[in-house]
């Protein structure tokens, strides 16, 4: 076997075992699951349904699957490269087509972002087509390079202490959306992606002006990275190695009814 190829293997397997330490500690693929794939025409989607192919040829309990992409409708999306290549694919897919883009712009003034619209009719599409297809799990692309941003867009862009979980019930508790990737870097998914050779379809057909903000996130944690290698693994850690305690969120700790046990001298 050639480097190449040797290397090649090293990445599917370091990313399948992810997948499945991800699925073990949070319970994301459980027997008797028939999950929805969600399939940008990105690297991490093709990346997620590839090897949640393979798992399931192996994997000692049975479960589902089906591909889903949302065509949204927005100039310049290349319709035919996914029918195409999940024709050659084992696995069941569906294309549903909402034009959520002519909305989007209808709705939002120009020059404002529409990346919270357009994610919220989304994520509503997305919901109902997992009810029509009588699926139990959502499952999306999103690696630990994209939840350590995340935490950081939100705190420095929103003042809040949050990121992505690994498993999330909607609102109304009919769904729940797993991100098998939670692992993974995406330097790996990137090597992975390259060798597969998958037709990769541009995330920017929207102009998505929330880009700019995670683009300015992913430089700044670049740089970190190459000052101290682990960096963002660490980081990535620190997400699910919380101490509620010591931090200052009154809600989750009653700072008020801390007192110390020690009795203080009665004076008369």
């Amino acid at each position: 076997m050639d480097h190449a190829r040797h290397h090649f293997k090293k990445i599917e397997q370091k990313l399948r075992r992810q997948i499945s330490a991800a699925s073990a500690d949070y319970g994301l693929i459980e027997a008797g699951d028939r999950i929805m794939v969600c399939l940008s025409g990105g690297k991490d989607s093709y990346t997620m349904l590839k090897l949640l192919q393979n798992i399931k040829a192996k994997a000692p309990f049975y479960f589902d699957m089906v591909a889903v992409n949302l065509d949204q409708k927005q100039p310049g999306f290349p319709e035919h490269v996914l029918p195409d290549y999940l024709d050659q694919q084992d696995v069941e897919y569906h294309i549903i087509e909402e034009d959520t883009f002519s909305i989007v712009q209808e709705k939002i003034p120009a020059g404002k972002t529409t990346c919270g619209l357009c994610s919220r009719l989304r994520r509503g599409i997305l919901y109902r087509v997992a009810g029509e297809l009588n699926c139990t799990k959502i499952a999306l692309g999103h690696h630990q390079d994209d939840v350590v941003e995340t935490l950081f867009l939100n705190m420095f862009f929103g003042g809040t202490l949050k990121a992505m979980p690994p498993k999330l019930v909607s609102d109304d508790g009919r769904n729940t959306v797993i991100r098998p990737l939670y692992f993974c870097r995406e330097k790996d998914i990137e090597d992975y992606a390259r060798v597969m050779d998958f037709p990769i379809i541009p995330c920017n057909l929207c102009g998505s002006q929330d880009n700019l903000q995670r683009q300015a996130i992913k430089h700044m944690l670049t740089q970190w990275e190459q000052i101290q290698p682990g960096r963002i693994d660490n980081i990535a850690r620190a997400i699910k190695n919380i101490a509620p305690t010591q931090l200052g969120d009154g809600e989750l700790v009653d700072f008020k009814a801390l007192k110390s046990r020690i009795e203080l001298p009665q004076f008369v």
